[in-house]
């Protein structure tokens, strides 16, 4: 008599690979994003377009940055139309590089904006979140930045829209990881800090010299709280993963409240003064954020395995040695140099992490292949 043979276990096939599709265009806009960073430091540039220089920061903000942002708010939705939004985003940060009207560009990063915004409003009908409002109240101050942007109004003035669109956005994530560790009380309080971020940067648009010093201290109080009730104060002192995303979120909140604090002093009315704000809120910061998160947010977005790797360290500590190279040697020294120096070695860092994550995904796929057919 045979003895059956078990049939080997099948690994379950995780759908959602197909967005990958929409992830390329957005690193395409964090190559192009940082090309043009080069170019802004005066420096050999891979392509030597200067007419990309002026799109580097709403290229990175929308067409890369919240072009993930919106990626994954629509895997969360769950439905094909919300995927129309990221790829508004992507066109419209990369049409700045084609001669078009500027008002085209508006059009779509409006349309993107608008998208994301119609992607949380079923999200809220879901679950009444706090989390969900903190981050509605983002897209609304990413979307007033744009409608701004089109009528226009120059990006300096814009900085507290963009800056409150991105700090919103990753506080409602915070909040959303953190709500079962949060006190009632420090959930009240998180809405209510979004909603001052938003007049803060209201109030900085229409009375520069008050306003400005508001919305840093909206932004400083923010930033406390985040700090205060994060869990990463405790996982600092763990090993592995945890340490890591701590110390990730950690610097990432240090850096945001230099930003505070600058614009605290009043308008960055210098070239110095701005260059630290905008740095010290998208570089310091948010990309601290996506460095801290990539292994936990992406494999759920992208349906790829990516997990922690020891050299993950390596362009987080070389983007911050970076900033402090470029903010406290460059702008606060005024050497021009260091301000150079810092700023190579921030984009060597963003494409080394980029390098890190890939490498790390590929070997997860290998491993688990190896898995399946040893089994």
């Amino acid at each position: 008599m045979n003895t059956p043979v078990a049939a080997k276990p099948k690994r379950r096939k995780r759908g959602g690979r197909w967005r990958l599709s929409l992830m390329l265009p957005a690193g395409l806009c964090l190559l192009i994003g940082l090309d043009a960073a080069l170019l802004l430091l005066d420096v050999p540039a891979p392509v030597p377009a200067a007419y990309w220089a002026p799109a580097h920061g709403l290229i990175m903000v929308y067409g890369f940055v919240g072009a993930l942002i919106c990626l994954e708010r629509a895997a969360a939705l769950g439905k094909p139309l919300g995927y129309l939004a990221p790829i508004l985003l992507v066109s419209g940060g990369a049409s700045q590089l084609i001669a078009i009207p500027q008002w085209a560009t508006g059009a779509l990063l409006i349309a993107g904006m608008a998208g994301v915004l119609a992607i949380y409003v079923p999200l809220w009908k879901r679950q009444r979140a706090d989390a969900v409002l903190i981050q509605m109240l983002g897209a609304c101050a990413g979307l007033a930045a744009v409608v701004l942007w089109t009528g226009g109004v120059q990006i300096p003035l814009l900085l507290p829209w963009l800056a409150t669109f991105m700090v919103a956005t990753i506080a409602g994530e915070r909040v959303e990881l953190a709500r079962v560790q949060l006190s009632a009380r420090a959930e009240a309080l998180a809405p209510v800090l979004a909603f001052a971020l938003m007049l803060g940067a209201l109030a900085a648009t229409l009375f520069i010299d008050v306003g400005t010093v508001l919305f840093g201290l909206a932004l400083a109080a923010q930033v406390i709280w985040l700090a205060a009730n994060d869990v990463a104060r405790r996982t600092i002192k763990s090993t592995g993963a945890p340490r890591y995303m701590a110390a990730c979120l950690l610097t990432g909140y240090f850096w945001l409240f230099i930003a505070a604090a600058a614009w605290m002093l009043g308008y960055p009315n210098t070239t110095a003064r701005y260059d630290t704000v905008i740095h010290a809120v998208f570089l310091g910061f948010v990309m601290s954020m996506i460095m801290a998160h990539a292994s936990t947010i992406l494999p759920a977005v992208l349906a790829v395995d990516l997990p922690y790797r020891k050299a993950m360290w390596i362009p987080a500590l070389l983007m911050h040695l970076g900033l402090v190279i470029r903010i406290w040697l460059g702008d606060g020294l005024g050497l021009h140099l260091a301000w150079q120096i810092g700023g190579v070695l921030n984009v060597l860092a963003l494409l080394l992490f980029v390098l890190v994550a890939a490498g790390s995904a590929v070997y997860a796929s290998i491993d688990n292949g190896k898995k399946v057919h040893s089994s």
